[in-house]
């Protein structure tokens, strides 16, 4: 398993690569609360040979970037995001040593379900996103981006969508916002915000199996977009696997 960063481009030795910071919500041991972590790849040669890094790889001559973002999840992790979205081209001319290496980076969320599934090992390995070792190249100030962006796009997206189910209560998806954001959130002020919102469409059904009032299960509004991607939604619709 490698953690990719290297195509040669052009004669200026300029190295393409295409890497991706994957979230997913695993329960914290110590505090028994759900938090945000990611998979991280050991690198097995130099530069940083033995550190964590981003999972990734080097860019196909046939392929487009998003393609290549997935085919490399897979063989690194093993694991096939339903929401994968570009993030930022990092550049800068020292970032790594030797050639200068410029990566195309994505993010994505799994569900807890499939996180599971990741093929961890002494090589790949999950950890809390906020809770990060020395990771190589500028993967550190990647994962901080990326993170932010997650948590702004909370504010005004259904983006909490990847990490549940097609049906969840609205004290789950309180409970993936907390997550997100790393702090409580008043449970009567988050149902009034939700519920005034076009966001989530109650439905019949309630939760079984519980001791209480069953509580209503509901779904998110399909004909919202999971994240307003502007005209790229398009393209990123006809590029889907």
């Amino acid at each position: 398993m490698v953690s990719g960063e290297a195509r040669k481009v052009d004669d200026a030795s300029v190295a393409l690569a295409v890497s991706t910071v994957i979230f997913a919500l695993r329960q914290d041991e110590a505090s028994g609360l759900a938090t945000v972590w990611l998979p991280l790849v050991r690198r097995i040669r130099e530069p940083f040979d033995g550190q964590w890094a981003l999972p990734g790889g080097p860019l196909g001559a046939a392929e487009d970037l998003a393609t290549a973002a997935r085919r490399t999840l897979g063989e690194t992790t093993g694991l096939t995001p339903g929401y994968l979205e570009q993030l930022y081209a990092f550049g800068d001319v020292d970032r790594s040593p030797g050639p200068r290496v410029v990566s195309i980076v994505y993010w994505a969320l799994v569900q807890s379900e499939e996180a599971q599934r990741a093929s961890v090992g002494e090589n790949v390995q999950w950890f809390p996103a906020d809770d990060l070792p020395a990771l190589a190249f500028d993967h550190n100030l990647i994962v901080d981006y990326a993170l932010w962006r997650l948590r702004n796009k909370m504010e005004y997206s259904r983006i909490a969508h990847a990490f549940l189910g097609e049906t969840f209560t609205l004290t789950q998806l309180r409970e993936v916002h907390e997550a997100v954001r790393g702090r409580a959130l008043d449970p009567a002020n988050f149902r009034r915000s939700i519920e005034g919102s076009d966001a989530v469409v109650a439905t019949d059904q309630r939760v079984t199996g519980t001791r209480h009032r069953p509580a209503r299960l509901f779904r998110y509004n399909t004909s919202i977009d999971l994240a307003d991607q502007g005209p790229l939604s398009r393209l990123n619709e006809r590029k889907e696997p």
